[in-house]
């Protein structure tokens, strides 16, 4: 099959989220089963610093007179063909792909995004002259969600697959944002774009894809709900038959303690010495007490409510008073980063705070901790609690989304079976997360249990093989000549 993968972001050229990773892995898994799939991001200044001289392989013009030179490369250390939208009015300026140095969303996103859609349809419908066309597009997140729209407009186009990550995240703009951008004065309706008096990005792939994916089951069910479907739920309910689970999966060539580079020391579950040596190393970097009998939590995230860092902000006098230690890396909102570091300031050798995205720390904190605090309000999928299984990191989990999906709860049968790898709780409070933080100790305390859950955990298997060969499942379904015949006479 030839597949177009759109992306906004993938590791290892430009991260900003769980995206990132999924993007960089799901398309290399895909390309070496043998599918001819092809990555296309936006050229951001930070990502071009990155790529040694990619080659102009097209160059085009869009409404407006915008000019628009498309560049190739690979994907490094895959065999991934990758293409780079290069529009320096649009991409060509500092900070992260979505938000100015000031923290703030860039105010003309809509069209940074709008273009870049507009490209996409281009290279779908086989107009850049490299003479190669996609049998599926597959899009993923609010910034590609034009690009459905966009192709249900076009005769004979590709299928297309949306796939949410975040479901929190939906491109909202004005309501003067669709004529600006030229789109069909029709979709002006809760039926295509408008929702609640503003455009969304997001519901052109949730209205006019051929299918829907999010990245775990049991979000794919939460995201129908009130609760958990910010509105949309209705829409989703209303496509529950084409809206697929798939849970995403680990990349574990980067993620994995017993060759992993960015470590002081390598371990398996054989043999774990190499992990107490990464405990006492990330007791040192934050300036903790090197204890190796005190047991040592860690959390990395968004420091935003959704990840429940005010959770743990608020369990800390507990945790103290249970002599653990806790280290935190993360950025988000300022309220949250000042009160971190007020947090270390007041509590030296107990606490330590990196306000930050460091990939080298991110490492060395899932393989120095003993458990890995993750109270998220919702989680699509979670990937910190699967990197944490396999480094021997006991993941505490608020039982939603993904985080649900991946983690055994330790109770008395799981225990039994040998077949709990953490602790879950239900209800996003801090009683809750307190008690299930208790029920880790009271296992910590007893070496073999502990031991037991650590190597369960390790031998889990959530690589990108298994989650690649379920897209490649739906891909076929999707290409079928009877799907096709569907899309030409829908």
């Amino acid at each position: 099959m030839k597949i177009l993968f759109a992306s906004s972001e993938a590791h290892p050229l430009v991260k900003t989220g769980g995206l990132a990773d999924v993007s960089g892995a799901l398309p290399r898994t895909l390309r070496n089963l043998g599918e001819d799939i092809r990555l296309v991001l936006p050229a951001y200044r930070s990502l071009l610093e990155r790529v040694p001289n990619p080659v102009p392989v097209a160059r085009l013009t869009l409404g407006g007179g915008q000019t628009v030179r498309l560049l190739r490369t690979l994907l490094p250390g895959t065999r991934v063909t990758t293409y780079l939208v290069d529009h320096p009015p649009a991409f060509d300026r500092p900070g992260n792909p979505y938000l100015g140095p000031d923290g703030q969303d860039w105010p003309d996103n809509a069209d940074r995004f709008a273009l870049f859609a507009r490209v996409l349809v281009e290279l779908a419908r086989d107009r850049c002259g490299l003479d190669w066309q996609p049998d599926l597009v597959h899009c993923n997140d609010w910034q590609t969600g034009l690009v459905p729209a966009l192709l249900s407009l076009e005769p004979d186009r590709p299928a297309t697959l949306f796939t949410i990550h975040n479901l929190a995240y939906q491109g909202l703009f004005d309501g003067a944002t669709l004529g600006r951008l030229g789109l069909p004065p029709e979709w002006w309706s809760m039926h295509a774009l408008e929702f609640h008096g503003r455009l969304s990005f997001i519901k052109g792939g949730l209205v006019f894809a051929d299918w829907l994916s999010t990245v775990s089951p049991t979000y794919a069910d939460e995201i129908c709900s009130p609760e958990f479907g910010f509105g949309l739920d209705g829409l989703l309910a209303s496509r529950r038959d084409r809206l697929s689970g798939i849970l995403n999966g680990a990349d574990y060539d980067q993620w994995n303690p017993g060759r992993d580079p960015l470590l002081p020391q390598h371990y398996n579950r054989r043999s774990l010495a190499g992990k107490a040596a990464c405990k006492a190393a990330l007791q040192r970097r934050f300036g903790l007490d090197v204890r190796p009998d005190r047991p040592l939590f860690g959390h990395i995230g968004r420091l935003v409510e959704q990840k429940g860092i005010d959770l743990i902000l608020a369990a800390v006098p507990q945790l103290l008073e249970r002599q653990v230690q806790l280290v935190v890396l993360g950025s988000g909102e300022a309220r949250f980063e000042a009160a971190l570091r007020q947090l270390q300031a007041a509590t030296p050798g107990q606490v330590g705070v990196e306000v930050a995205y460091d990939e080298a720390l991110a490492h060395l904190i899932e393989a120095g901790c003993d458990g890995f605090l993750m109270p998220s309000r919702f989680e699509p999928c979670g990937l910190n609690q699967i990197y944490s299984l396999r480094y021997g990191t006991v993941p505490v989990v608020h039982a939603v989304g993904g985080l649900a999906d991946t983690v055994v709860d330790a109770s008395p049968t799981a225990l039994r079976e040998q077949r709990a790898t953490g602790f879950q709780f239900h209800g996003a409070s801090l009683a809750n997360l307190v008690q299930a933080i208790d029920r880790a100790l009271q296992a910590w305390a007893r070496p073999d249990l502990w031991r037991q859950l650590v190597t369960t955990g390790m031998r889990q298997d959530f690589s990108w093989k298994r989650s690649a060969g379920r897209y490649a499942e739906l891909y076929r379904t999707l290409t079928t000549p009877e799907a096709v015949a569907e899309r030409r006479h829908g």
